[in-house]
């Protein structure tokens, strides 16, 4: 087996891409996400490894990052992602709408708000968790949003398109503190009018459908073939031997919680009914329940489980459930690549009560044991926008520098690029 020192390899600066604004070009801008998948990684990594490539696939599709660049380099795409928020999101954000006919549907829209009649829309039966994110004005004015695009006679991309504008702007409504991704109460928090939110996030996106659909169309790439599933990493329903390259970027080891993070869309889309069930379903969650403290395909995953047991059970278990969740998207990048097909995967390491956690290294681990030969293996250092890069030694999860037990994380991760 190939082994390689990924501390000992040094910074490639031409792939920190610090002083670019990649994350707000073509339809990457229309939703917040947390720790984005940078634009600019996904397109040096399809010029530089696959630029001949028919067909490219991303496991974590998260918001669309790597879809959206596919389209634009006119390479068929599949993604998929186990959140329905992020299927939504990515959908909207791969599909180009005929700017006229768009702006057509946004007038009709905005014809509809001097018909606003709070007492309509105050008692609306939600969710029980939107009356405690929501004050009841705010709510009246989301649910009226929700109904009058659901009413509009368009496609139904078009009505996508609108409600991403309003999931966007939930948590500017909402109670939820405006600086966090944890749920939250700002109890001094000044709440935007949602009407006046939705038209300023409208007007951004519509603006950059308009660009996105000219350089698509410029190019040819229109209907370039591109589907988002709802499924789960480790099992989806892609063709053996389809895929002639895999670019995603996984999820952290005891990461963001992406279903609480995006509880607000889940509730007013009625994606979710239980949260805690929900929760479960995440790679990288803490509410997996798991209760084993053995890994499967690496003795290097085992080795930091067993040191992390010595400093907590509760994380070792989440760490262990983690590297085995992972060790199974490594069998399907392996099923679904067709013979010298390239996996390209981001990932960084961290530490965890003073313990490093060699995500990247194990999951290189992963794929040697797949068969997969190594073909290049880059460090990047990571912008400070796009990732926060603190986290509290105590609990591992992401906090900020007035707590105490903070400790720098994620300077830098990995390009791992294999060959099957």
């Amino acid at each position: 087996m190939d082994t390689v020192n990924f501390e000992d390899i040094e910074v490639n600066q031409a792939w920190a891409f610090e002083n670019v604004r990649s994350v707000e070009q073509w339809t990457h801008g229309y939703h917040r996400y947390p720790a984005k998948f940078l634009p600019n990684v996904v397109k040096k990594i399809i010029e530089d490894f696959a630029p001949d490539c028919r067909s490219i696939a991303d496991l974590f599709a998260g918001c669309g990052t790597t879809l959206v660049e596919a389209k634009v380099h006119g390479k068929e795409s599949i993604g998929t992602d186990i959140n329905p928020v992020a299927q939504l999101i990515t959908k909207v954000k791969v599909t180009p709408i005929n700017p006229e006919l768009l702006q057509n549907a946004y007038t009709l829209l905005l014809d509809c708000f001097d018909c606003f009649i709070e007492e309509d829309y105050k008692c609306i039966q939600k969710h029980e968790r939107i009356d405690y994110w929501f004050f009841p004005k705010e709510k009246a004015e989301i649910a009226f949003l929700f109904e009058k695009v659901g009413n509009l006679n368009v496609t139904n991309d078009v009505k996508e398109f609108f409600w991403v504008c309003i999931s966007h702007i939930l948590k500017n409504c909402s109670r939820w503190l405006q600086s966090s991704t944890k749920p939250q109460i700002d109890p001094d928090k000044i709440i935007p009018n949602p009407f006046e939110e939705f038209k300023r996030h409208c007007k951004k996106m519509i603006k950059n459908n308009l660009e996105f659909y000219e350089e698509l169309s410029n190019k040819g790439n229109l209907n370039v073939f591109c589907d988002i599933r709802l499924e789960d990493a480790r099992h989806t329903t892609i063709l053996d031997e389809s895929i002639d390259v895999i670019i995603t970027s996984p999820p952290y080891v005891t990461s963001y919680e992406y279903a609480d993070i995006h509880q607000l869309t889940g509730y007013w889309m009625e994606y979710i009914s239980d949260l805690k069930e929900f929760r479960k379903q995440f790679i990288g969650t803490s509410y997996s329940g798991n209760t084993s403290l053995k890994t499967t395909g690496s003795y290097l995953a085992q080795s930091i489980v067993d040191a992390l047991y010595e400093k907590s059970k509760h994380i070792a278990r989440d760490v262990a459930q983690y590297f085995n969740d992972m060790h199974a998207v490594a069998k399907e990048m392996k099923r679904i690549l067709v013979p010298k097909g390239y996996a390209c995967i981001v990932i960084g390491n961290t530490k965890i009560k003073d313990i490093h956690i060699k995500s990247a290294e194990v999951f290189y681990e992963f794929l040697q044991n797949e068969g997969l030969q190594k073909v290049q293996v880059i460090k990047r250092s990571i912008p400070h926008k796009l990732m926060p890069t603190l986290r509290d030694n105590v609990t591992g999860k992401f906090t900020k520098l007035d707590n105490p037990n903070c400790k720098k994380v994620y300077p830098n991760e990995y390009v791992i690029i294999m060959k099957k």
